[in-house]
């Protein structure tokens, strides 16, 4: 472990961020190393890397630019008409769209962090979908993540991930194309 930690310091811009994705990665790993695309949470099968930033976002919860975020949507969402009369609908309609705007920019983070693990020789990723040989990255394809080396020995802490049938079934159709 402290061999692990020490590779994560020395590559990484943010160590202890990527620690924790490497840390939900590998709770949600199975028994290959592997996660993704899809997982299967609270009977829900959600793709890897939006349930990464969403269990990642409650970290920023009391983050001064997240607070200025929720005011800012608001603000947005009642010049434009968009949110609804109602109090309790137009907290939802803002509540929904700051998970929105987080998630995204969670995702650039995520990305960082995982490119900085890759680096470190702790995840291997590859993509699967729609169009495995195409140039761009995001036609279609949901990313894997897979440990490798030292971060295996984070395997196992808290079980495996149960894999939904349509993930395993997905999987399946995603090898083939």
């Amino acid at each position: 472990m402290a061999d692990l930690l020490d590779r994560v310091a020395q590559t990484s811009s943010r160590p202890r961020y990527a620690f924790m994705v490497l840390s939900l990665i590998a709770e949600i790993a199975r028994p290959d190393g592997s996660a993704g695309p899809f997982i299967l949470r609270a009977g829900r099968s959600t793709l890897l890397r939006d349930w990464l930033c969403d269990a990642l976002a409650p970290m920023g919860a009391r983050d001064p630019k997240r607070l200025m975020l929720a005011e800012k949507v608001r603000l947005e969402l009642l010049a434009s008409g968009k949110a609804p009369a109602e109090p309790q609908a137009a907290e939802a309609v803002i509540a929904a769209e700051v998970h929105e705007r987080i998630r995204k920019s969670g995702k650039t983070n995520l990305s960082r962090a995982v490119s900085e693990l890759v680096h470190a020789g702790l995840i291997r990723r590859h993509y699967q979908g729609f169009r495995v040989d195409h140039q761009n990255r995001g036609a279609g394809r949901h990313a894997v993540y897979t440990l490798v080396g030292g971060a295996r020995c984070l395997m196992g802490r808290s079980g495996p991930a149960p894999q939904s049938p349509r993930s395993e079934a997905l999987q399946g159709e995603l090898r083939l194309n």
